[in-house]
């Protein structure tokens, strides 16, 4: 039997978590990546679990032949720091991360503490193109 996703996509309101950061700083850095999001994505956000923002959503299938959707791109205000995802993988995008700013990363996630530690202009390109590269993959 197909293990059963964790983070879905619910209905939960993206303004009342956003709200409910206590950290102020997170909170306001969290509410200018949704204006950020919201405008390179042209996609209204929806919570994906109790803690993530997601833009889009897209279906693909595990080496069990499960299916499963997720979100295309997205972000989450995690205690140790701002998380963005990058999706399909920040592979492609070494040349930007040199540029970025102080930052760390994995496969799919871009990890800073706040937004003045990251060149905005570079992480709006970096959305762009990988929604463009979503898309070829995923319709």
């Amino acid at each position: 039997m197909a293990e059963k996703m964790k983070t879905t996509k619910n209905k939960n309101s993206v303004s009342a978590f956003l709200n409910s950061i206590e950290d102020e700083q997170k909170r306001k850095d969290s509410k200018e990546l949704l204006k950020i999001f919201k405008e390179v994505t042209k996609m209204k956000p929806y919570m994906w679990g109790d803690a993530i923002i997601g833009f889009g959503d897209y279906e693909y299938s595990r080496k069990d032949g499960s299916k499963h959707g997720f979100f295309r791109t997205g972000f989450s205000p995690r205690k140790q720091n701002l998380t963005v995802y990058i999706m399909p993988s920040l592979s492609t995008y070494a040349a930007e991360l040199k540029k970025i700013g102080k930052h760390k990363t994995s496969v799919a996630c871009l990890y800073f503490n706040k937004l003045t530690d990251i060149d905005v202009s570079i992480l709006k390109k970096m959305i762009k193109a990988s929604l463009v590269e979503m898309k070829k993959r995923y319709g």
